[in-house]
């Protein structure tokens, strides 16, 4: 039988794009849909998470252009009915391959971050080429889906007319399986009984994330403050970021323990969990942590004010200011209670979300 719905992507290295993924295949396989993860290779730590309904498809590609042509033949052997990518190189491929298949397979391109800023801000010879191709295959998709309103615009800005349909599906969310994970135990002093509130933050460490500026706010906070500050991730500006701590005097107040398959259970045990990104599509671990009730401070950057509503579920302060960033995490560890940050996660509930998703890729189907 042929798959209802593919879902391609490079690996499942821990990012936003990769974590929602999987719980959209596994959304759609508990739907009773017959679904594959088509990966140009099968690895990374979102892999153990996949349901065991779900086909995974190891290309076993290495570098994503490899996979170009093992993705036609996948293509034209198993036939899906729509296929749905994410990630800029992903999409191209996605896209290439399904013309070069000649298989009538409906292809949706996904957009997770706001193209414009992330191409801006990479100024580099690839980064250029790579927009090109964007500009050129973009339009071939059968629709395109923005995970926010700043994405959309700004995809319309920098493709211009004609545009396949565009639709905003906001990142979902697995509420159930946040709370059950964020109470499993987490053995470590720092959230002990007693410890000093706990400033945490996730995400890659990359310069879009710009966990130098939270570093810097950090150090602020702390002259009125006792806190400590936790930051989940890897990436490329670990030594950068640990220099920055020795500099800003906060090296002893500061944890990078790397990914976190769990970040929950931190998430749970945090007074305030920060977003200091200098661009975001809609930041899931912003919206991960709302689920649990944290209160949140977030810079005002792409579609992140969307998921805030301008400021009723967190605090928004600039991008880049360390000043106002700290004085928000101060607030926020002094004030009482706030909105509820549960009541608006729930809006995006995995269940419903893939639901839109899924009346995108197979319009009129009555299992969507």
């Amino acid at each position: 039988m042929s798959p209802a719905v593919a879902l391609f992507l490079p690996s499942l290295a821990g990012g936003g794009a990769e974590r929602v993924f999987v719980d959209l295949a596994n959304q759609f396989s508990a739907r009773g849909l017959a679904t594959d993860l088509v990966l140009a290779s099968a690895q990374g730590p979102y892999l153990a998470e996949v349901e065991r309904q779900v086909r995974v498809i190891d290309l076993k590609a290495g570098r994503l252009i490899r996979a170009l042509p093992k993705l036609v033949r996948y293509l034209r052997r198993e036939r899906p009915a729509a296929t749905l990518s994410g990630l800029d190189h992903a999409n191209v491929v996605a896209l290439l391959a399904r013309d070069l298949s000649r298989v009538p397979s409906r292809c949706v391109i996904s957009m997770r971050s706001v193209p414009s800023e992330v191409y801006s801000r990479a100024g580099s010879p690839r980064s250029r080429i790579l927009l090109r191709f964007l500009r050129r295959t973009y339009r071939r998709a059968d629709a395109i889906v923005a995970n926010s309103q700043a994405v959309a615009a700004d995809l319309e800005r920098l493709l211009g007319p004609p545009l396949p349909p565009l639709h905003v599906v906001h990142n979902p969310i697995d509420l159930v399986r946040v709370d059950v994970r964020s109470r499993e135990p987490l053995e470590h002093p720092w959230v002990a009984s007693g410890a000093p509130p706990l400033v945490l933050a996730v995400g890659s460490l990359t310069p879009l994330k710009d966990f130098a500026t939270l570093i810097r706010a950090f150090a602020i906070l702390r002259r009125t403050h006792e806190s400590r500050l936790v930051i989940l991730g890897e990436g490329s500006e670990r030594r950068r970021l640990e220099a920055e701590c020795r500099a800003a005097g906060v090296a002893d107040e500061v944890l990078m323990p790397g990914f976190a398959s769990n970040p929950f259970s931190w998430m749970r045990r945090a007074r305030v969990v920060v977003s200091a990104s200098v661009t975001e599509g809609f930041p899931n671990a912003t919206l991960q942590a709302m689920a649990l009730g944290v209160p949140i401070v977030s810079t005002d950057a792409g579609g992140s004010p969307e998921l805030l509503e301008g400021g009723r579920w967190g605090r928004l302060v600039p991008v880049g200011e360390p000043g106002p960033m700290a004085a928000a995490m101060a607030a926020s560890l002094d004030a009482g209670p706030r909105a509820d940050g549960r009541l608006r996660a729930a809006e995006f509930a995995l269940d419903r979300i893939a639901a839109r998703f899924l009346n995108i890729l197979l319009p009129g189907e009555t299992s969507a």
